[in-house]
């Protein structure tokens, strides 16, 4: 009986979050597995994910970023301001490196794609338990991608989405508000950032790395 209640006490209390029922099953039958880990609570949506947080308090949370009702970075900082210790894996198919540095910015702690074998999500959690962070390696890569890039300010989002549209100068400039000497200077800013050597490659830098989308 106190072997059976040492192991209770050692194991990860876990909450799962993703609105699709099959692949929240197939992560629960994962973590269940492991008798290390024990699955406390589930979620299917983002609300659903901080109220079942501030009840049961799981040690770790894995979450997709994708809900049906509000955006995982929001999920995450809504998880944080009931503890800000909360421990937080992503596990979702977005990979973009403007979507993982906006969920580890939210707060999470770690990042795994929904790919990944069993025993990288069972690895991802026991590190993140120990207050540790695990990103799955093509993570890491585009992480230190993004790094190596001077981050543009929210000015030059906007005018990067702009130029995405095929605008002009002069367009853009009527657009913003701003002169058309100030767009000039911060397309050339953008380039420089970006590396690029032209407005077209600039643009699509950006979609690549998920900075932009089309609509």
């Amino acid at each position: 009986m106190e072997s059976a209640n040492m192991l209770e006490i050692q194991q990860v209390r876990l909450l799962v979050v993703d609105d699709r029922p099959v692949v929240r099953a197939g992560l629960i039958e994962i973590l269940r597995a492991d008798s290390r880990l024990k699955v406390v609570a589930e979620a299917a949506s983002g609300v659903e994910a901080i109220a079942q947080f501030k009840t049961h308090r799981p040690d770790v949370v894995l979450m997709d970023l994708c809900m049906p009702d509000m955006g995982g970075a929001k999920v995450i900082e809504g998880i944080q301001a009931i503890d800000s210790n909360a421990q937080v894996v992503i596990v979702t198919a977005v990979d973009s490196e403007e979507e993982i540095c906006r969920g580890l910015r939210a707060g999470a702690k770690s990042y795994i794609l929904k790919d990944a074998p069993d025993d990288e999500v069972i690895s991802a959690v026991l590190v993140t338990a120990q207050g540790r962070r695990y990103l799955a390696l093509s993570v890491a890569a585009k992480l230190a991608d993004h790094l190596d890039f001077a981050q543009l300010s929210d000015r030059e989002l906007e005018i990067l989405r702009l130029l995405a549209t095929g605008l002009s100068n002069k367009g853009i400039a009527r657009k913003a508000g701003i002169a058309e000497g100030t767009v000039k200077f911060h397309v050339n800013r953008i380039l420089a950032k970006l590396k690029c050597a032209s407005r077209t490659e600039a643009v699509a830098c950006a979609l690549k790395r998920g900075l932009i989308q089309l609509s």
